[in-house]
């Protein structure tokens, strides 16, 4: 393990902000550390507000996005809206799914199976868009690269706008438009929303163009405080206001999915923080598309029954313990595998195949292999002599 230790900030720098903050030194250099270098940028820092949220309009192509939003909602199309099967994407889908009800569309989701589809848009789905008769569909966390999978969408006569916060490829999807900070020529100020942060934008921009009052779109911050935090995205800037404004509601849930699935996991009179979302409330969404259909924990959080909501969690919970088991029994293979065939004195890298290891937690495993040796580490899943 190579430690990476921040330079030293410039003296000056330091003296002038510790006096203006009028804080130890030690929590200015943090400061300085990750780029909040004076008083205002402190302030948003500690003290973030609504008002600190940045202008959608700012991200590239989101006019034309909200065009076709609300032609969609005037002209009574059906939407369908695409999403990841991780806790970022099936927040992303639960809050446009929410939003858009509430505007009075007809909405259909949908997250690819794991084990058959893999990541990102599918024929399999774009078929499914329009075997439902929608007229569009609005990719969530995914779709950045998906070029084909949007032409293909294209001739069946569906419009597709993309909201992605991955990297693009070099080639970018024919979309009707393309929501992504991170593409060339956004000037969006931030670039590290996850994916249910770009997805949010665009019910801020729609909200705000229709005039429907702020509290509309703050009713989704929940989901974008679990969605955010669970994707392990920096928690600076936009992220640091929406995580905390989430965070205050994911203390008093009024989501009942939320409710049951902090009440399934223990945490019922706890205090939630960014820890508990990530080590105990994320991975109980996850489990249910690493082992099985993802779709069940967007039922969980777009559900408004109360047992349903409970139902669901104790699936949740279920799929959980399962998949913990599983990632148990194939790391302790895998360690031994690495005792017998590696010698990881001298071996940069650590490689391994096996038949019977589940797709859905050898990346977990992998993980949990490279703290124990400290070299990177590939696992495969075989099956039918393919990896």
């Amino acid at each position: 393990m190579q430690w990476l230790v921040a330079e030293e900030p410039d003296r000056d720098r330091l003296k002038g902000l510790t006096d203006t903050l009028g804080v130890p030194k030690v929590i200015v250099k943090i400061l300085l550390n990750r780029g909040v270098g004076s008083f205002e940028e402190a302030k948003r820092f500690f003290r973030p507000t609504w008002d600190h949220l940045h202008d959608p309009f700012r991200m590239k192509d989101m006019d034309r996005a909200v065009e076709r939003v609300i032609k969609a909602l005037e002209e009574k199309e059906r939407v369908f809206i695409y999403g990841d099967y991780d806790v970022d994407g099936i927040t992303a889908v639960s809050l446009l799914y929410l939003f858009l009800k509430r505007m009075g569309a007809e909405v259909f989701f949908y997250i690819p199976d794991r084990l058959r589809e893999g990541y990102g848009l599918s024929t399999l789905g774009i078929q499914e868009a329009a075997k439902v008769g929608a007229r569009l569909l609005i990719s969530v966390d995914c779709g950045i690269t998906g070029v084909e999978e949007v032409a293909q969408a294209r001739e069946l006569g569906i419009d597709v706008i993309v909201s992605d916060h991955h990297e693009p490829g070099k080639e970018l999807p024919r979309a009707v438009a393309i929501l992504d900070p991170k593409r060339e020529g956004c000037e969006y100020p931030f670039k590290e929303l996850a994916g249910v942060g770009v997805a949010y934008k665009l019910v801020q921009a729609v909200a705000e163009t229709l005039r429907l009052g702020e509290e509309v779109y703050r009713e989704y911050i929940d989901l974008v405080a679990l969605g955010s935090a669970a994707d392990i995205v920096p928690l600076v800037d936009e992220n640091r206001l929406l995580v905390k404004m989430g965070l205050e509601r994911l203390n008093q849930p009024v989501r009942v999915g939320i409710r049951a699935l902090v009440d399934s996991s223990g945490l019922a009179g706890r205090e939630i923080g960014t820890g508990q979302v990530v080590f105990i409330l994320a991975p109980r969404i996850n489990a249910v598309g690493r082992m099985g259909n993802a779709e069940r924990a967007v039922r969980l959080l777009i559900t408004d029954a109360a047992q349903q909501a409970k139902d669901i969690a104790s699936i949740l919970e279920a799929e959980n313990r399962n998949r913990k088991n599983i990632d148990d029994e194939t790391f302790q293979e895998a360690l031994r595998f690495i005792e017998s065939e590696c010698d990881v004195a001298s071996d940069r890298a650590v490689v391994l195949a096996q038949e019977g290891w589940h797709p859905g937690v050898i990346g977990i495993v992998a993980s949990r292999i490279v703290e124990q040796v400290y070299r990177p580490t590939v696992m495969i899943a075989v099956e039918d002599e393919i990896g």
